[in-house]
């Protein structure tokens, strides 16, 4: 009976959930047209409160994206510009010292908000780069010694043209392990751009967008997804995901356990995104690409023959064997 009951509210959760991701999408959507999967993987990385890198092209959509969703959940948003004499203390902010009072003032910086757009984070200095390491990861900053939380939900959209490399500094390894996902927006379909132009005729629509979600929301939702029901089997087909990327000819070093993790809860987020209170096979393959090919580093041999991340996390999705689904109410307790 206990069983039952839990299950019911469970179920209850993942409809709920649908319901409020529902409404944020569709409210997005009027902002960025033709990019749905998009849209749900991004809402995806706030639902686990992870962060996102976006590669692609200028003009894509990709700060629209930013705000949009931001704007759909009235969170806070601030932008920063990364070019190469960025310094640390203009991302984190500094403290002043004031002669009127005789003390210190701190200053926040641009970090200090709820959503945070970094664009062409690879044109900032390592030393700058690093500065969002703790942001990202301990959700805090030090400065002179003092720490300064940040405010919840949080989340760094990050983005990077792939195309133009001069005046760039690639991210660490280390770095580029902090971002949930990597995804790219693509150029539209001829019918789709045809009706951004419409849509921009008198103005942008991202300045429409009226709030159809909070914060509050947004933190039952990053609750409600560690609800979701994971079988061992299928806790097993994300460890031997990862394994086998670490054992690849191609790759000199793979997804760390942090990998793992991270494919782990985005597959629950995406069952929570479709109403369901499990998470199947097919939950996994989806995510496996964005969120473990950027954490591969590729051997210096494979990356002759433009070997890439996302097609040896494909090579590895044809060979590990998907398991069979087990049925939870006949799960042995």
């Amino acid at each position: 009976m206990e069983e039952e009951t839990l299950l019911a509210d469970t179920n209850t959760i993942a409809v709920d959930a649908k319901t409020i991701t529902d409404k944020i999408l569709a409210n997005v959507e009027q902002a960025i047209i033709g990019k749905r999967r998009e849209l749900e993987l991004a809402l995806i990385a706030l639902i686990c409160r992870g962060h996102m890198l976006i590669e692609d092209i200028p003009g894509v959509g990709k700060t629209t994206l930013a705000k949009a969703l931001a704007y759909s959940l009235g969170l806070s948003f601030k932008r920063i510009q990364f070019t190469p004499d960025l310094l640390p203390t203009d991302i984190t902010g500094v403290s002043i010292y004031n002669q009127r009072s005789g003390e210190f003032e701190f200053r926040p910086g641009p970090i200090i908000a709820q959503m945070v757009l970094g664009d062409e984070i690879n044109r900032a200095t390592p030393k700058t780069q690093s500065a969002l390491l703790e942001a990202m990861e301990e959700r805090q900053v030090t400065i002179d010694g003092l720490t300064h939380m940040l405010p919840t939900p949080f989340m760094v959209m990050a983005t990077q043209n792939p195309i133009e490399y001069e005046g760039t500094f690639p991210l660490p390894e280390a770095q580029l392990d902090r971002f949930l996902l990597r995804i790219t927006l693509g150029y539209p379909q001829n019918a789709e751009e045809v009706a951004i132009i419409d849509m921009q005729q008198g103005a942008h629509p991202v300045d429409t967008l009226q709030k159809v979600a909070d914060a509050e929301e947004v933190l039952s939702l990053q609750e409600a997804v560690k609800q979701v029901y994971v079988d061992d089997l299928i806790k097993q087909y994300v460890v031997s995901i990862v394994d086998h990327t670490r054992r690849h000819d191609s790759v000199y070093l793979g997804a760390s356990p942090r990998g793992s993790i991270g494919l782990y809860r985005a597959a629950q987020a995406t069952s929570l995104i479709q109403g369901r209170d499990y998470v199947m096979p097919d939950d996994v393959k989806l995510l496996a690409e964005p969120v473990l090919a950027h954490r591969l580093i590729i051997n210096p041999a494979a990356r002759m023959k433009e070997v890439t991340g996302r097609s040896i996390v494909r090579n590895v999705l044809s060979e590990v064997p998907i398991p069979g689904a087990r049925p939870r109410d006949r799960v042995k307790q």
